[in-house]
């Protein structure tokens, strides 16, 4: 069993909601006026897309409301269909996580369990608003639904433990919707060694994450390096038949992160054809010293944890969430800022070019920074670009079309035996 250290493990637990803290209404508010109508209609024609969002984790909760305007400040959501139209995101990739456990039969079993319940939620969530969103099941089929003027809802899965050692549960994923595949999240288990966890047994991938790799490619998905360490990133690339994609990273070389980076990967990234989606979620973007009160709670709340249920990993979700809103609402977190996203996105897009360069917030997952705090505040993105003097072209690639071209790629490369009709399309 590999477990990743408590310093790791609480800052994961706490990270989904403590990076942001209070308002920012007032300074988005303000920024937004600062873009003119013109650049506002050009960033709501073009399809845009995001690589990971996590909001399905509340699809199993009574209190979220797809339709009704949510706000960071009022119940820490980024995500609604309000605010989707206001920052004008199409939809992209929506997340089947699932929280790294024992490496053992039951863990597997369980994390099977939770990671089809998930799957479940968000093709129930994808029919009970068909008027406004769709599931989606190949990049032609985002087309058709963006025609129609809904959000499109592909799946993917961050951390491919609940697949446990039998690889043909993937095939069961892929013609149930899901199209994107990252092998690892905070702790290295049976496929790949993770960027996070002091554990590194495999150097890499596994030989198991090696046939991972191999039946995404059969089937059609998009392999997503995020969370993987440099050497398993590296592994995927060489050995994946079509470009890999960071679903939401950033640069090692602005911060120095095991979550990140460095440059000469991502100039092999870029040579491969791959993509990286820039992260803009703040203990990723830059050093946050949170404050020693908070510090004394989080350490308090870790003993408090153990005492109760053994270890911080076995905190059921629920009863962690609940932990983190209080503890955010008594010490709110260090926060980083829209200006040091960008420093990481124009380091990358100078380094590697427009064409390997995507966005991803890592909304309802930890993402937000002081003047982007959620999804409706997007033009400021595109603006930003198109100052610096990236063209309409760069600018819709960044936005969604080169991650097209990866899910392209990956549906061309798919074997004759999964090129049927799918059933559930």
């Amino acid at each position: 069993m590999f477990r990743f250290g408590f310093g790791v493990a609480i800052s994961a637990l706490l990270a989904s909601t403590s990076a942001i803290a209070g308002t920012h209404a007032d300074i988005d508010a303000k920024e937004q006026t600062h873009i003119s109508n013109e650049v506002k209609d050009f960033h709501n024609s073009i399809a845009v897309l995001d690589s990971h969002l996590d909001t399905p984790r509340l699809f199993h909760t009574d209190d979220y409301d797809f339709k009704e305007r949510g706000s960071w400040k009022d119940n820490r959501t980024h995500v609604d269909l309000q605010r989707m139209n206001e920052g004008g995101l199409d939809g992209g990739f929506w997340v089947i996580y699932t929280a790294q456990g024992a490496l053992d039969s039951a863990g597997y079993q369980s994390a099977r369990s939770s990671a089809l319940l998930r799957q479940t939620a968000i093709r129930e969530f994808a029919a009970k608003y068909h008027s406004e969103v769709a599931l989606a099941f190949s990049a032609d089929d985002a087309d058709r639904i963006l025609s129609e003027g809904r959000k499109v809802v592909f799946q993917s899965m961050e951390n491919a433990y609940p697949l446990g050692a039998d690889l043909t549960l993937l095939k069961h994923f892929y013609k149930s919707g899901l199209r994107m595949i990252g092998p690892v999240h905070f702790a290295s288990n049976q496929f790949a060694d993770s960027a996070t966890d002091k554990e590194q047994p495999f150097d890499g991938l596994s030989p198991l994450g090696e046939e991972l790799i191999r039946e995404a490619n059969r089937l059609g998905l998009i392999v997503d390096g995020s969370h993987s360490s440099d050497e398993a990133t590296r592994d995927m690339i060489d050995l994946s038949k079509t470009p890999i994609i960071l679903s939401h990273t950033g640069a090692n070389a602005i911060y120095d992160h095991p979550r990140n980076i460095p440059d000469q990967l991502l100039k092999e990234l870029a040579a491969s054809g791959g993509v990286i989606q820039m992260n803009i979620f703040a203990s990723y973007l830059e050093k946050l010293e949170p404050s020693p009160e908070r510090i004394a709670a989080q350490k308090d709340l870790e003993s408090r944890w153990i005492a109760q249920f053994g270890s911080v990993e076995a905190v059921p979700t629920d009863v962690a969430q609940a932990a983190q809103v209080q503890l955010n609402a008594r010490h709110p977190a260090p926060r980083s800022s829209y200006e040091k996203f960008l420093e990481h996105t124009f380091h990358v897009l100078k380094l590697i070019g427009p064409n390997h360069v995507g966005i991803s917030g890592d909304w309802d997952g930890g993402g937000g920074v002081n003047g982007l705090i959620d999804v409706s505040m997007l033009q400021r993105i595109t603006n930003d670009l198109l100052k610096a003097g990236y063209s309409k072209t760069d600018v819709e690639n960044i936005w969604g079309g080169n991650m097209m071209r990866l899910l392209r790629a990956a549906e061309a490369a798919k074997t004759a035996d999964v090129r049927s009709p799918n059933i559930l399309n």
